[in-house]
Parts: C-alpha cells; sequence; structure tokens
C-alpha cells in the first residue's frame, strides 16, 4: 500500500493505510490568534515552544508550523520558526504557507523531509509550488479545489484531485508523495459535507491510492459540542480511508477517537497502544498489600500453599 515517507533531522515516520493514524498538531499558527500573531512578529517565541512541546507530548506525530501574519516578514518568521521547532522536538513538520518565498526559506531551514502544505489545482499554484517540492524532495498536501472553487459534488474535487497527482508526475514527484485534502466543509451549513468527504475518501484509497489529510475542525464550526463531534467525524473519516489530520492534539475526545480508530482499522497492534493509554494502574503497596505482579504471583503460591495444609 501507499507510503508517504517524512522525516526531520533523526527521526522517520510513514502515512499510510496500513499504519497508525498520522496527528498532524495545528496549533503552531497565529490564524485568529492575535496574541500569538504579535509575539512571532516580535521574535518572541514562547508559545511556539510550549505549544510544539505540549502538542508532541499530547500524541501528535507531526507538527503543522505556519507564519502567515499579515503585513510580517513571514520567510524570515517561518525559517526562525522551524529551526527553532526543530531544535526542540524530533518529529517532522509540515510547512504551511500560501506564499512561495516564505515555503522556500522553510523548507532551506528544514532538516529532514518535510510536508509542503499546499498546492491547488490552479495552473498558477502547480506550476510555482510542484518545481519547489521537486528540488527539495518532499511531499506535498493537494487542495482539492481549482479556478472554479470548491464543488459541492465530491465526484469533480476528486478529479482535481487526480489533476495535480498526474501534474505532480509531470515533474517527477510520486502519487505517494501527494496527501490529498478532500476539503471538509462545515456541517452545520452543508448537511451532505460529511457523505461527501466520506465518499471522495474511499475514491481517494482505492483509485487513486493516495494518502489523505484534512483540517479535521471545519466539519463542527459553528455547532455546540465541537469536540464530541470532531471525535466520530475522525474515526469515521479513519474507516473512509482518511490517513492524517491537521488537528488539535490537546482535545482528549479527539484523540480516544483516532485511537480507537486505530483498534477498529486493525494498525493497533494487539491493541497495544489502546491498553498502554487505558489499562488499570496496578494497585499502590500499602502495609505490604499491591506490589508487582510477580509479588501477587507468590501471595497467590502462599495461600494455595496454607489452604492445602490447613
Amino acid at each position: 500500500m501507499t507510503e508517504t515517507v517524512l522525516a526531520s533531522a533523526t527521526r522517520e515516520i510513514a502515512i499510510g493505510f496500513d499504519r497508525p493514524f498520522c496527528v498532524i498538531g495545528e496549533r503552531i499558527n497565529p490564524t485568529g490568534r492575535k496574541k500569538l500573531a504579535e509575539e512571532m512578529r516580535n521574535g518572541d517565541y514562547s508559545t511556539v515552544e510550549r505549544d510544539a512541546l505540549a502538542q508532541v507530548q499530547a500524541g501528535a506525530i507531526m507538527l503543522d508550523v505556519n507564519a502567515g501574519i499579515p503585513l510580517a516578514d513571514e520567510p524570515r518568521i517561518l525559517a526562525e520558526t522551524i529551526r527553532l521547532v526543530q531544535s526542540l522536538v524530533d518529529v517532522p513538520l509540515s510547512i504551511d504557507s500560501s506564499i512561495i518565498d516564505a515555503l522556500e526559506a522553510g523548507l532551506a531551514a528544514y532538516q529532514g523531509r518535510p510536508l509542503v502544505n499546499s498546492v491547488t489545482g490552479e495552473d498558477e499554484s502547480l506550476e510555482r509550488v510542484l518545481p519547489l517540492v521537486k528540488k527539495y524532495d518532499c511531499a506535498v498536501v493537494a487542495i482539492s479545489n481549482d479556478e472554479t472553487g470548491i464543488s459541492e459534488d465530491p465526484d469533480v474535487r476528486f478529479e482535481v484531485a487526480r489533476k495535480i497527482v498526474n501534474r505532480a508526475q509531470d515533474h517527477g514527484i510520486k502519487p505517494a508523495d501527494v496527501v490529498v485534502d478532500p476539503l471538509v466543509m462545515p456541517i452545520g451549513a452543508m448537511g451532505t459535507a460529511g457523505r461527501q468527504v466520506f465518499h471522495l475518501l474511499r475514491r481517494l484509497k482505492d483509485e487513486l491510492k493516495v494518502n489523505s489529510t484534512c483540517g479535521a475542525s471545519n466539519v463542527s464550526f459553528g455547532l455546540p459540542n465541537r469536540r464530541a463531534l470532531n471525535g466520530h467525524f475522525l474515526s469515521m473519516a479513519a474507516s473512509a480511508g482518511l490517513t492524517s489530520a491537521i488537528m488539535n492534539p490537546l482535545h482528549a475526545e479527539d484523540m480516544t477517537a483516532i485511537m480507537a480508530a486505530n483498534v477498529l482499522n486493525g494498525v493497533d497492534r494487539d491493541c497495544r497502544a489502546w491498553v498502554r493509554a487505558f489499562r488499570e494502574p496496578a494497585p499502590v503497596a500499602i502495609d505490604g498489600a499491591g506490589g508487582s505482579e510477580a509479588d501477587q504471583r507468590r501471595r497467590d503460591r502462599e495461600n494455595r500453599r496454607r489452604r492445602r495444609s490447613a
């Protein structure tokens, strides 16, 4: 099956249908975070540091890094942020920008094999981003919209994805290095958004055989109890073929849903990760009780011996 291989300076991962779901931490992004945007503009990366460490601690396998701040020097800030984050954590990064100069600055600063986020099906975008992806031998997120916008027909979005995969091959980029974003729309505004995405994910897996990602929280925008809805969406999408998502790993509901999907899709071998996370801890020894399993076995043998001799 298709595997998209990514790496930091010291660690390699693979996104794939036979692999555990890839959680890409979304929080290093100043969009909608005025305080973070102002800090990054001024060269203060203290919040970035905390977010990077917290997301990896919570289980993120990759981190998305965005420095899109209006009227700021995005190439400089993105490169500085990437260097800092790579000095703190060993997970691969997704370099997130719509500015070609910023992407190149980020790629030049990066150590390893990153994911570029992103390219669309517009011809101008394809001819600007794909040569950069080939030059730096990385992978790329393919957004399934083009000059006509975002279609409500998932089969039209599939054809945009096919166009990007084919154009990438023209540039010498393998389909395995194209990770398609099927574009998750808010279910509160478009009642068929869930069915559209699940249909498209199945086609991406079965026909194009490419990996996929999405901005998971988009589906619940404007609705109450968003975390529960996001979690259920993620597990259903993983069943349909979604192999990664840009999401908040600090939300326990989402992470539990991902772990459950890994178990039920058979990619958490022997349920090991699930058991490690949720097995009840061994009882604490009090006045000689509890202790290790070996201690318990010795106590059991002693009790049986006493009963036989009574």
